[in-house]
């Protein structure tokens, strides 16, 4: 009959084993015999056993958990869609490999001492960084600490080598922009993150390259940056086309400020892909779908989710193994043409006008 509280000793006399051997079987330890470890396996699943988690944890060493902290602000706040996009494939290789995920959400000025804290206490094997500054303190804190990190992102001047998964936002932004380029568009809108962010710098930068590839000189006015909300997106596209010259096209970084921009669009009367041309950035969000056979959004596109799975993977194998090399992935985004991009109005009325 199976029994949901057994526990490790009644294991150990239904299989005949000792509790040390019963433990270490179940915990993976190299010197136990494959046979032996199946056996003691087969009886866990069939008597509905599953390891203590503290007494693992005085056992082997490791707490299992991973921690995940976030600072809030008045400015800025990590949980958003694209956070929770993250956390799902994240868990999903953290349930895979046994792993519990340690969320601390902290004031600004606590951020630090809780990373101390989490270190000091054994609460986490490792650790996981979010929203990455230039210049990120976080990175040499964590690496005196003598604990496993993966950040999620980069961040530039900084000396010390650390692990890291990224997309490539400078060659995704630069892409984006030619593009809208190549269609004619020549006022070009940057809706960027907020400034001090390293992916904002790097789509900034892809945005001034192709830019300057074709002899225009960034304009200040059409770049902006704040936190990517619905209502950032509607209220600078608003000022926009209230220019003496406003933008034909805008560059978007996230679906969500996008969603802001195309209602103000449709206020104005004009047209998304026609009037008015948008290219976005990470649009494949779960609650903000940019899908069907021809997309609404014209969209740079990179997995927030995949980047959830691979940051989790490189630091579970980091503390798998210690001593193994760092780990550091670039991810490419894709373009995706979809209903939202056209010829510039100049050219198309051109082209009409030959027609």
């Amino acid at each position: 009959m199976k029994s949901k509280k057994m526990n490790l000793k009644d294991l150990s006399e239904a299989l005949g084993l000792s509790q040390t051997t019963v433990s270490r079987a179940l915990n993976g330890y190299p010197e136990v015999r494959e046979s032996t470890r199946q056996k003691v396996l087969e009886a866990a699943e069939a008597y509905d056993y599953a390891p203590n988690t503290r007494a693992k944890t005085l056992a082997t060493g490791h707490s299992m958990a991973i921690g995940h902290v976030l600072p809030l602000s008045k400015k800025h706040e990590m949980v958003n869609p694209i956070f929770a996009d993250f956390i799902a494939g994240a868990g999903e290789i953290y349930s895979d490999n046994g792993y519990d995920l340690l969320l601390s959400v902290v004031d600004d000025q606590d951020e630090e001492s809780s990373y101390r804290k989490l270190v000091s206490r054994g609460a986490v094997d490792g650790l996981i960084v979010h929203g990455p500054k230039v210049r990120d303190r976080r990175i040499a804190l964590l690496q005196g600490l003598g604990v496993p990190f993966v950040v999620h992102g980069r961040s530039s001047d900084v000396i010390e080598d650390y692990s890291w998964v990224d997309v490539n936002n400078k060659r995704a932004f630069q892409r984006a922009t030619e593009f809208l380029l190549d269609l004619g568009h020549r006022r070009i809108a940057l809706l960027n993150g907020l400034a001090d962010m390293d992916f904002a710098t790097r789509r900034g930068a892809g945005y001034k390259a192709a830019l300057a590839a074709r002899g225009i000189q960034a304009d200040q006015s059409l770049m902006f940056h704040d936190e990517m909300t619905e209502n950032y997106g509607y209220e600078v596209c608003n000022r926009s086309l209230a220019m003496d010259k406003p933008p034909t096209a805008f560059v978007v970084s996230s679906i969500i400020p996008a969603i802001g921009v195309r209602r103000a669009l449709a206020e104005a009367g004009l047209q998304m892909g026609r009037d008015v041309s948008v290219v976005i950035h990470d649009d494949a969000l779960s609650y903000f779908g940019n899908v069907g056979e021809v997309p609404e959004f014209t969209a740079v596109r990179s997995s927030v989710r995949e980047a959830g799975r691979r940051v989790a993977q490189g630091l579970i194998s980091m503390i798998q193994t210690p001593g193994t090399v760092l780990h550091q992935e670039m991810m490419e985004a894709a373009l995706t043409v979809g209903q939202s991009t056209g010829q510039a109005p100049a050219l198309r009325e051109v082209l009409e006008r030959d027609d």
